[in-house]
């Protein structure tokens, strides 16, 4: 990290919207963990890649707050500080709205019609989610969906970035996550084409584990 960015991220009051995610800790995920864990997973891939911007960390944070919590409302990340109606504009374009929306009608609106900020904080969502699409712990068949969705609608969010007016060395960025997201959905591919037996295996597996009463299945 940069000296200029320390220096952007001492100016930054994280801290709140950091509490505000903690609401996600009771939403356990799959591959273990919580959304919480994984909204400040999405931040550091964000900063990785050197987005040092105070609304994309803080939208990122909170990302999954608005479509997976009903304990903390729009209005009060809005007040949080001056970058709260931004950040809740960001956020709730990267809320799926599950009565209205199917999950690829929300991501081909989001390619289409997403702010560059919302877009940049899906790639940075996508790699974290593809970082842990763990082998057999999703069944085949919601495996090869996920990675048919990222090839379809996530992927091409690079291309589409390199068209907003971003500087060069954050189109460079992007390009660098888009390098990221190819070679993650190159690995789950032979994940899942390799492993001939992988539906048998992964419900070994899962039966093993439920008769541990490991909540993670």
């Amino acid at each position: 990290m940069e000296n200029q960015e320390m220096n952007a991220l001492r100016h930054m009051e994280l801290a709140p919207w950091i509490q505000k995610a903690t609401a996600l800790i009771e939403h356990h995920r799959k591959v273990g963990g919580n959304q919480f864990r994984h909204c400040l997973a999405t931040m550091t891939i964000l900063m990785d890649y050197h987005f040092i911007d105070s609304v994309l960390l803080k939208a990122a944070i909170v990302h999954d707050l608005l479509e997976d919590s009903t304990r903390v409302t729009e209005y009060e990340l809005s007040i949080i500080d001056a970058d709260g109606p931004e950040v809740v504009k960001v956020v709730k374009e990267l809320s799926r709205n599950k009565q209205l929306q199917t999950k690829k009608e929300y991501l081909e609106f989001l390619l289409r019609s997403g702010s560059a900020q919302a877009r940049i904080v899906k790639l940075a969502d996508r790699i974290s989610n593809l970082t842990d699409l763990h082998l057999f712990v999703f069944s085949k068949e919601n495996a090869q969906s996920y990675i048919e969705q990222t090839e379809m609608y996530i992927l091409p969010m690079v291309s589409s970035l390199l068209d907003e007016p971003l500087t060069d060395y954050q189109k460079n960025m992007v390009i660098e996550m888009g390098k990221e997201l190819h070679d993650l959905i190159v690995i789950r591919k032979l994940y899942v084409h390799e492993f001939n037996n992988y539906e048998s295996i992964r419900l070994k597996i899962r039966n093993r584990l439920k008769s541990l009463s490991l909540r993670i299945w």
